[in-house]
């Protein structure tokens, strides 16, 4: 079993590459099949890693380890300027330009419309099914955001109600107990920004991710916020979260209605939403359906095989 050494200088240093409660750094282990123990130096506000392992998986993990600081640096230090995804402008009809390169640009009518909601309103819900591109496109709108200085942070969240919405019992602090929970919103901004990157702005708070039970009493000013999986919200819960909107914020609302898991379906937040906000104005509502589903061809077809199954099946005796 080989082991190295690998120093952080700070207290950034340490929190880029431990992440919250060391979540991310187990998260290293798990990937990478190495140990690290971690001696940490109040006095000095540094710490020194020790991997152990097999030696190309510790000289992996290292390569790792640097390259983590070399993103969580360059995503902190570099100017404006020096940022080619921010200064070059995008062609028509192009919405974002992630990290990679990648142009980002709604694929269908409704996306499209459901995108122009987005822009234009501060209050949007979007209902439809798995891969429609209800949470990515949202995701995609906020960093756009958050990059023309609209907001000035993200807040992302969701009802945890695999763990009834009681996270104190589970073990670690709370980025570790809602961290399982919050993966699905996490993928599509690591496919925008890069997961060092997301990291960085997590840690520097420009990215909070919390759960819905944790946001009452809170006034979120100058953020684009963004609740996921809202059919399995209650009236109560969807009348807490819509009061927490401050000034200069925007709020996207998604989910799906048919995969409610709530015991009594016709009391999700989001299938009542539409009725009780009917005359505010400023709201808007968009639905997607299968023919917006961007995902892999073959899910798509997976999506009305069932729906045909079910219309086959009837109602149940």
């Amino acid at each position: 079993m080989n082991g190295k050494k690998f120093r952080l200088k700070n207290r950034e240093e340490i929190l880029a590459i431990l992440g919250a409660g060391e979540e991310d750094l187990r998260e290293l282990e798990n990937a990478l099949k190495v140990q690290v123990y971690v001696k940490q130096h109040p006095e000095t506000e540094s710490a020194d890693l020790t991997l152990k392992g097999q030696p190309a998986a510790v000289e992996k993990a290292l390569r790792r380890l640097r390259e983590i600081l070399e993103g969580f640096y360059a995503a902190r230090l570099a100017p404006e300027e020096a940022r080619p995804e921010i200064t070059s402008p995008l062609p028509e009809g192009e919405l974002y330009k992630t990290s990679y390169g990648e142009l980002i640009k709604p694929r269908t009518e409704n996306q499209k419309k459901y995108v122009d909601a987005i822009l234009s309103r501060d209050l949007v819900v979007g209902i439809g099914p798995a891969g429609t591109g209800k949470t990515y496109l949202a995701a995609v709108c906020a960093l756009r955001a958050l990059r023309a200085g609209e907001v000035k942070r993200i807040i992302l969240t969701r009802p945890i109600m695999e763990a009834g919405e009681k996270l104190g019992y589970l073990p670690g602090d709370i980025s570790e107990k809602v961290h399982p929970y919050l993966r699905p919103l996490y993928d599509a901004f690591y496919s925008l920004v890069g997961p060092d990157k997301f990291r960085a702005m997590r840690m520097e708070e420009i990215i909070e991710t919390v759960p819905l039970a944790y946001m009452r009493g809170r006034t979120l000013e100058n953020a684009f916020i963004i609740l996921d999986e809202a059919q399995n919200t209650l009236p109560e819960q969807m009348k807490m979260f819509l009061t927490r909107m401050g000034m200069f914020s925007k709020v996207v609302i998604t989910g799906d209605i048919t995969q409610s898991d709530l015991k009594e379906k016709d009391r999700s937040g989001l299938v009542l939403i539409k009725e009780i906000l009917k005359k505010v104005a400023g709201v808007k509502f968009v639905n997607l359906t299968v023919k917006d589903v961007s995902r892999h061809p073959m899910v798509k077809e997976i999506l009305d095989a069932y729906e045909e199954w079910e219309k086959d099946k009837g109602p149940e005796d």
